[in-house]
């Protein structure tokens, strides 16, 4: 089913990972906006519909034309199912009732569920215990960036628990993932088949549900929020989630999620002139001390000069 995978990432990853959390950060954004005038399902189907048409047309553009077997597309689904559908419903539900940061934090658990469930699926992934305590120490430093008092929020528990649960999904997909590495299948027609089997579900879903919204109803500033999640923050990231997926992982590509309230934080900052507070600042020191750990090279290089000074050390 898999193939075995760098644990290590490379500048090149790492500078991908920045990339789709930059990407992905913007998306609680576009939904924030969206949520105002359109159902939770509504949103999400135009999401992946608009995302597949974006992403088969650059395919077929760039001359990509892939022959897919119908085992391709039952992975397609499974991976729709996991990656989209589940997840996209759920947050997009739960940020009708809470507040984007409290959100945000508990999307940034995802790297917690990804070390445990690649951990007991993937043979060569299997958490160490400095992985574990740099994952614990990155969701420490969202939490003091985005803010304890967040987690009180005036959402209901059954919100705060649909976005967990997302989460656990998106850990689920991550492993399901990795059997399109063996399958050696384009990064970007694995993006196209997931987002298209997505909505392909939806659609019914969505329709029975919501019923056909009054394109004249919406305002533009909604739509240009619609399609900006759609093209940014699903196909364009979806490509990148992917290409890191293949080369590093479940368990690294959903680092991301740590990454994300880094990203809104910057992006508030440089285009909305938000103010960069101290306790932003701990948080993030926090979130790359985490990050480190979990990459293993500067712990690993540490530990080599300890071993090496105790072996220089005279004898008493």
């Amino acid at each position: 089913m898999t193939t075995t995978i760098s644990s290590t990432m490379s500048a090149r990853v790492w500078f991908l990972l920045i990339l789709l959390s930059m990407l992905w950060g913007g998306s609680f954004f576009f939904v924030g906006v969206a949520v105002g005038e359109l159902p939770a399902l509504t949103i999400t189907f135009l999401r992946v519909s608009i995302a597949a048409i974006a992403l088969w047309s650059f395919a077929f553009a760039i001359g990509i034309r892939p022959n897919l077997s119908r085992q391709v597309w039952l992975a397609f689904f499974g991976m729709g199912m996991l990656n989209n559908v589940i997840p996209f419903v759920l947050i997009v539900w739960g940020q009708t009732q809470i507040a984007s940061g409290l959100a945000s934090i508990l999307n940034a658990a995802t790297p917690i569920f990804a070390v445990i469930v690649a951990g007991l699926l993937l043979p060569d992934e299997k958490p160490t215990p400095l992985k574990i305590i740099g994952v614990m120490i990155g969701f420490t430093g969202v939490v003091v960036m985005i803010g304890v008092p967040a987690l009180g929020g005036t959402g209901t528990l059954l919100a705060q628990l649909a976005i967990v649960g997302a989460t656990v999904s998106y850990a689920f997909a991550g492993v399901f993932g990795r059997r399109f590495k063996t399958m050696k299948i384009n990064p970007i027609i694995v993006a196209a088949g997931q987002v298209t089997a997505s909505s392909i579900v939806m659609l019914p879903m969505t329709l029975y549900v919501d019923g056909v919204i009054g394109v004249g109803e919406v305002n533009t500033p909604v739509w240009a929020s619609v399609f900006a999640l759609a093209i940014l923050s699903t196909a364009v990231a979806y490509v990148l989630y992917f290409k890191i997926l293949e080369v590093a992982g479940a368990t690294n590509v959903l680092l991301v999620t740590l990454l994300v309230p880094v990203s809104a934080v910057f992006l508030g900052t440089v285009f909305l002139g938000e103010s960069l507070d101290v306790i932003h600042i701990v948080g993030m020191l926090l979130i790359a001390l985490g990050l480190s750990a979990i990459d293993g090279r500067l712990w690993q290089g540490v530990n080599h000069i300890n071993r090496d000074e105790k072996s220089n050390s005279p004898k008493n």
